[in-house]
């Protein structure tokens, strides 16, 4: 078995599969090289389980396929890794949590069924905060993950292992999840592509938490790469109806609105009250609003459906933590109650509205999602005016780890003084509460390290948000940090 060359390592997974289908590759070596390239850099810690001897049985019946002139579908022998909340029969699912360590499901979520179905070799999965819930991936189970660019900065989370693996070359593609920017923020911090999915597009089916049947519509699983080709082969092979609903339901997302840059109608939104960006974000964000109109695109600034941020913000956070309080040990309930009933000057506005979102009655609940309902309608209207709104993935670049305080306690520096680490959730609730696609590409750099945006679509115009990607990876491509290649 010949070795390959290491820069095969930060293409394209369609190049890869151009190559594995010509036979110029094979399965099996593209395994070796990235088991090998996991093992060279034990630094980053993304890869946080492999089952490689399965994987080098898989990928060796790949080739021997192909050498028969089969072919298991359009993944077909290529090597890929998961978020380790997605279940895969026989592996563990820990969500981070030593309460979870034992936990090995008997069957695949259909989402991981779906891609080994299309002939990945997926061998194994890339760590998270404990119970997915922090833009920084470290966990008492699995140790830290770090970001490749900058080893003492954190590569997001809660797909923070995915996207590092992807920045670091030691995998092609990987299945994230997003309720709180977990796919855009991670691929943000590490310069790599992400897609959230509208809700329904690709089933959640199969990924159900422990004692937890109800499906959730703010979270959403989806894929992660470094070019804009890879999302859409990733997200064909994943979408479609899954269960019950596939005996009646069939997906024909809308082709997309634009065919490049040209007339291409963007909103440009670079800060909020709700988030303070770091200025040097924002001139980034701007700059990149003179490129588009440079290429004949018609942007125009600060327009969104809605002028009270803060109702947008509390009413995400309303929704996203109450969706939480049924999971709660009773204990924990209890004492939101007490909490919210009794009311804390000290606590912080994050901390408030989440005490209060896990304790709140079913009136309030209803009334937040009629909000909900509401600005659905609202962006709706927006998007006849608009094809996109181009928005921050969060306030600024990776900033450094931070694993002395809880995340409810944790704050930032952002243009010199700090501001509340928990305010990033505003720009990941833009699209969730909608429920509105939403695709990461990177747009720059500061300092080093790499910068992002968050493309916003038309309710179930996927579609639209991945070929506006495209146009922005033809400005900026993935590049992959120094040290790695």
């Amino acid at each position: 078995m010949r070795t390959l060359p290491e820069d095969l390592a930060f293409a394209p997974a369609v190049t890869m599969l151009d190559r594995l289908a010509r036979r110029d590759v094979s399965a099996r070596a593209l395994l070796e090289l990235h088991l090998a390239r996991i093992a060279r850099f034990p630094q980053i810690n993304a890869v946080i389980f492999a089952d490689p001897d399965a994987a080098r049985a898989r990928a060796d019946a790949a080739d021997a396929a192909l050498a028969r002139g089969e072919r298991w579908g359009p993944l077909h022998g290529l090597p890929m890794t998961v978020k380790e909340t997605n279940n895969v029969a026989g592996w563990p699912t820990t969500y981070g949590d030593p309460a979870f360590a034992s936990q090995v499901p008997a069957h695949s979520a259909v989402a991981v069924e779906r891609l080994l179905a299309a002939g990945a070799i997926i061998f194994g999965k890339t760590n998270v905060p404990i119970n997915a819930l922090d833009w920084q991936s470290y966990n008492a189970l699995h140790g830290t993950t770090r970001n490749p660019w900058d080893l003492t900065r954190t590569p997001g989370g809660s797909s923070g292992g995915a996207t590092a693996a992807l920045a670091a070359g030691l995998v092609p593609l990987e299945l994230g999840s997003d309720a709180g920017g977990s796919i855009r923020l991670p691929a943000h911090f590490c310069g790599v592509f992400g897609h959230k999915p509208t809700p329904g597009v690709v089933p959640n089916l199969g990924n159900e938490r422990p004692g937890s049947l109800l499906d959730n519509d703010l979270v959403v699983s989806g894929p992660l790469a470094r070019s804009v080709a890879d999302l859409m082969l990733a997200l064909d092979v994943l979408a479609g109806p899954a269960g019950p609903d596939a005996a009646a339901w069939r997906l024909a997302l809308p082709p997309p609105r634009i065919t490049g840059l040209r007339g291409a109608r963007v909103a440009l939104i670079s800060d909020s009250p709700m988030a303070e960006v770091d200025g040097r974000y924002r001139a980034v964000i701007r700059d990149l609003g003179q490129r588009l109109r440079a290429e004949g695109a018609e942007v125009v600034q600060d327009a969104l459906p809605f002028d009270d941020h803060e109702r947008h913000h509390a009413t995400y956070l309303q929704l996203l933590r109450g969706a939480a309080s049924g999971r709660l040990p009773q204990a924990a309930f209890d004492d939101a109650v007490r909490r919210s009933a009794a009311g804390d000057p000290d606590a912080s506005p994050y901390v408030s509205r989440t005490v209060t979102a896990y304790a709140q009655r079913h009136r309030d609940w209803i009334a937040a999602s009629e909000i909900r309902a509401g600005l659905k309608r609202d962006w709706s209207a927006f998007f006849t005016r608009f094809d996109v709104v181009v928005a921050p993935a969060g306030v600024g670049p990776a900033f450094p780890v931070d694993e002395e305080r809880p995340r409810e306690e944790r704050t930032l520096t952002v243009n010199g003084h700090q501001t509340d680490y928990n305010d990033q959730l505003f720009w990941a609730g833009l699209a969730t509460l909608a429920s509105l696609p939403a695709t990461a590409a990177p747009v720059g750099s500061i300092d080093g390290l790499p910068v992002g945006v968050q493309i916003i679509g038309a309710y179930l115009e996927d579609r639209t948000t991945l070929a506006f990607a495209a146009e922005l990876e033809r400005l900026n491509p993935f590049t992959p940090p120094t040290g790695f290649t």
